[in-house]
């Protein structure tokens, strides 16, 4: 059995995880910082950093406790060295390459990005597969069966900082086959809720404000960029909200004003508008996807779907309608391996273990993805 102790610190959750042969995990610990940011609206780095520094060492030792491993029996440690907030970044890769240095392991750096969509790769074959309590050689075994069900595929990760869409040839073997040109949709869905006055967390608020409107309540933008595109852009649907709640700007740049504000809407309108917003959203990546599949040239198995705004209700519930006409399996992870977590960094670490890729000491953070 190969147990790898995963620690993920890209932004403002502090989480390790140990997971067994890349599919079984065994616990999975993650310390929010919602609590911190609310204040603020969003995410402030320095206090990101700080909180990290502050929760990383009790994280990791809880994470060791509930997977009922000693840290010295751990085979690797695994990082999530890139992409993200650079100073949160470095706490969790200095912890990670202090450990591997004390308790000489090998050290892997996992690319956030690919992480997420191995997410659900482990989704599938917890769902498909009784992993509690199975042996190592049985789990392999079925992690090879999940292999040859789900590859190739079409990969769609979609957070507060990527909307990107990837060919897979396996979990290590990425093409990107489109990016966002501006805001990612979880950026524009914060911003949404900024505009629609629903607080922060902006994605999850504005979800559950949808779940209670009417989607019709009136028609905004579907930016598509053109009939071959596989590019995203959503500040286009992010501004026509804006003049939709606060009006048309009086005036430019800092001394532009606006006829009204977010306080002016009925609570219904609120709701509609957040409806309409999300279906906006939603229409544009699966009509995104669907251009993706048909432009592979090898017709996918399978759809991954990874990153925080995987968890959004109405974006599961449109991926999984594509299964049957599709034919293809339609995998989203589960809610606790949607946020940012260390699972999926232990789970892809498996992977580069298996292929010897092993990093050293002086592993860097990196602010930008290296996949694509």
């Amino acid at each position: 059995m190969t147990q790898i102790l995963g620690i993920e610190s890209s932004c403002d959750e502090t989480a390790a995880a140990v997971v067994c042969d890349g599919v079984h995990v065994a616990s999975n610990v993650i310390a929010s910082q919602h609590d911190l940011h609310a204040a603020y609206g969003g995410v402030v780095p320095e206090v990101a950093s700080r909180a990290h520094l502050e929760r990383i060492e009790a994280v990791i030792r809880t994470s060791a406790r509930d997977a009922e491993v000693q840290l010295e029996k751990i085979d690797a440690i695994a990082v999530g060295n890139r992409p993200g907030l650079i100073g949160s970044l470095l706490v969790g890769t200095s912890a990670a390459k202090a450990l591997a240095w004390s308790l000489e392991k090998p050290l892997i750096g996992v690319d956030h990005v690919q992480a997420h969509l191995y997410a659900a790769f482990m989704a599938y074959c917890g769902e498909s597969f009784d992993l509690t309590g199975a042996a190592s050689t049985e789990r392999r075994a079925r992690r090879d069966t999940a292999m040859a069900d789900l590859f190739p595929s079409l990969g769609l990760v979609v957070s507060g900082g990527h909307t990107s869409l990837y060919a897979l040839a396996s979990p290590t073997d990425l093409t990107r086959l489109g990016k966002t040109r501006d805001d990612a949709v979880g950026e524009a869905y914060d911003k949404a809720a900024v505009i629609l006055g629903l607080g922060y967390p902006g994605g999850p608020n504005v979800d559950r404000a949808a779940a209670q409107g009417n989607a019709t309540h009136c028609h905004l933008p579907r930016s598509l960029l053109g009939p071959d595109s596989l590019d995203f852009s959503f500040s286009g649907l992010k501004t026509a909200l804006l003049y939709r709640v606060r009006g048309h700007p009086q005036g430019r740049g800092n001394a532009a004003s606006y006829p009204r504000s977010s306080k002016d809407l009925s609570d219904t309108d609120r709701l509609d508008l957040a409806a309409s917003f999300q279906e906006a959203a939603v229409d544009v990546v699966i009509e995104k996807l669907d251009r993706a599949r048909q432009a592979m040239s090898i017709p996918p198995r399978s759809l991954l779907v990874g990153g925080g705004v995987s968890a959004n209700r109405l974006l599961r519930h449109r991926c999984k309608e594509l299964e049957d006409p599709w034919e293809m399996k339609v995998c989203l992870p589960p809610l606790p391996l949607c946020v940012d977590n260390a699972a999926m960094i232990a789970g892809m670490a498996f992977e580069h273990h298996l292929q010897g890729r092993h990093d050293e000491l002086d592993l860097c953070a990196f602010a930008s993805t290296k996949v694509g």
